[in-house]
């Protein structure tokens, strides 16, 4: 049974099989935190993910976000976005509000992200600047799809 939302005819929906692929690769191949990204791997982290669809009035996908847990302890959000013609509607917000408050991220210890621009609206969601960065280690490939077309 899916988790969904709805809201002045828009629908936040963790269905796996409702979700554009091609609409998520083509926004997130140039978005500034995998640009280049391969659609397999776009395809292969969505259906490894908790993942969101944000779809408008006539069932378009205009949103996406997914969430990879362990269903108990710890979450990383990722790839959040909406598309440019459906901005400015609140929508953002609703996306991130409907992801948090589904069932599989009730009791998680801890749940983290990466952000360039934004942090106003996490932080409406209670994510702050880590604590504690210094017990924190990351190993980033920024060229890896450089790499691998």
């Amino acid at each position: 049974m899916s988790y969904e939302r709805t809201r002045d005819g828009y629908v936040v929906s963790d269905d796996q099989s409702r979700l554009d692929l091609d609409v998520i690769h083509g926004f997130l191949k140039d978005a500034y935190w995998c640009i280049g990204v391969p659609r397999e791997v776009v395809a292969r982290a969505a259906r490894h993910s908790l993942s969101f669809g944000l779809y408008d009035p006539s069932g378009a996908l205009v949103g996406f976000g997914r969430s990879v847990t362990d269903h108990a302890t710890f979450a990383y959000l990722s790839d959040v976005f909406v598309l440019p013609v459906a901005r400015g509607k609140g929508l953002g917000t609703w996306l991130v509000e409907a992801m948090m408050d589904h069932p599989d991220h009730d009791g998680l210890r801890h749940l983290l992200l990466a952000t360039d621009d934004a942090h106003g609206l996490y932080a409406k969601f209670g994510f702050k600047a880590l604590a504690k960065p210094e017990v924190f280690m990351h190993r980033l490939d920024l060229d890896i799809y450089k790499r691998t077309l």
